[in-house]
């Protein structure tokens, strides 16, 4: 099969230009056209990557102490009939676990130290079917909460922050006071940490406080659990699973997924991926129409060569299909590129920002600031395609203008002072 012409001319007019023709390197200004698509394709590849990692990475750690649904009673009053509840909420196929919980918030004090506290009062039986944290601690922690007990776990910089550790002794303060003849003094009460844990979010490991059920209704003065959290076999489904249970339980319950918990974080991150994106894809545009000047260059310096190939016999659309041919293969060969280095660089971030940060002796990720301490990346098809056909058709449509000159060259005046 013989190759048409209008390619094997374009591919030489990319790889040389007048000055190097003889040893065949790559013009220069094409080059930087081809260098600038590369870095375009490869910034957007990277950024996007982190970006769906840094997300998956604080949904996996949020998932890991909350659950995907939770039913809870208004006002923050205990749930009327929980077995009940609990009977009905299995009759739905997607729930894999149930457990009772009591929520709160407290305050927590070591000498003069006072922290604001997320308390958790749970079954310690229950627990581990619906989060991950409570499956690791199972016989690591949770076998340590005992009825009457009055025994905490702390999450591990909430536990730094006060100074404490496992065997001390911190006084839980709770919000709605006792009435005495002196007037509201609130409730205090004297607990012993018995462990700690680390969640790796730090949003929870610097608030959250679990205790046992019935030392949670003692101190909070409730008669039983305010809610019941869930864990179904699709975390994806969890909305439309909630609006399955709000139709069938009865009673009046409050119902909220985990997507709702934590709206706000997650609508602005997918505002910060549509934002990068276009930013980003604006600068492989200004790359890719770098090829405009690179074209009309080109066929400038060759009107010689076009007056020849159309004395010749060659068609106007044969001349404008050698350029295009031209800025097709520096648009192709820079999205590979740009391809590679972005893949490459996502798929290594774990090697390659520790290093970054050991050389620089810096922090790229408090994790006081991003929840996490680590760079996580992860590239998406869904993101990685539309990037490459964008990169393509932007390098294609700044051909056209410059290839559209090129077919209008005049044979007799290109050739008239040569």
């Amino acid at each position: 099969m013989q190759i048409p012409y209008e390619l094997i001319l374009g591919w030489r007019y990319t790889r040389a230009g007048r000055a190097t023709r003889r040893n065949g390197f790559i013009s220069f200004i094409s080059g930087v056209s081809m260098l600038g698509i590369a870095l375009g394709v490869a910034a957007l590849i990277i950024v996007l990557s982190v970006m769906n990692g840094f997300q998956k990475e604080v949904r996996d750690r949020m998932l890991s102490v909350v659950s995907h649904i939770e039913i809870f009673a208004p006002n923050g009053a205990a749930l009327p009939n929980v077995p009940q509840t609990m009977k009905e909420v299995f009759t739905n196929r997607n729930v894999l676990g149930a457990a009772s919980f009591i929520g709160a918030q407290a305050l927590l004090a070591r000498g003069e130290d006072m922290k604001g506290a997320m308390v958790r009062g749970i079954n310690p039986e229950q627990e581990p079917g619906v989060t991950d944290l409570a499956m690791a601690l199972r016989d690591n922690g949770l076998n340590r909460l005992v009825p009457g007990g009055f025994g905490v776990l702390l999450g591990s910089d909430l536990a730094k922050s006060l100074g404490v550790r496992e065997g001390d002794q911190v006084t839980l303060i709770a919000p709605s006071g006792q009435i005495t003849p002196a007037g509201v003094v609130p409730r205090l009460k004297q607990m012993m940490v018995v462990g700690t844990f680390n969640s790796g979010h730090y949003e929870y490991d610097s608030t959250l406080v679990l205790m046992h059920e019935k030392d949670a209704a003692k101190i909070f003065r409730l008669e039983g659990p305010t809610g019941i959290r869930l864990k179904i076999r699709d975390l994806h489904q969890a909305r439309e699973v909630a609006a399955e249970l709000a139709s069938t339980l009865t009673g009046d319950l409050l119902i909220r997924d985990w997507t709702q918990q934590n709206r706000t974080w997650f609508a602005a991150v997918q505002l910060e991926k549509r934002m990068m994106f276009i930013i980003l894809t604006l600068i492989v545009a200004v790359a890719a129409f770098n090829l405009v000047s690179t074209l009309v260059m080109s066929v400038t310096d060759k009107r010689a060569d076009i007056a020849i190939l159309r004395t010749l016999g060659a068609s106007p659309r044969s001349i404008m299909g050698i350029f295009i041919v031209q800025g097709a293969m520096v648009g192709v060969i820079g999205t590979l590129a740009g391809l590679l280095l972005g893949l490459g660089v996502a798929y290594n971030i774990d090697v390659i920002v520790p290093a970054l940060e050991s050389l620089l002796h810096a922090s790229f990720l408090p994790k006081d600031v991003y929840l996490i301490n680590r760079m996580p990346s992860e590239p998406q098809r869904a993101d990685i395609l539309p990037i490459a056909v964008i990169s393509l058709v932007l390098a294609f449509v700044a051909t056209i203008y410059p290839s559209w000159r090129a077919s209008r060259v005049n044979p007799a005046e290109a050739l008239r002072y040569e």
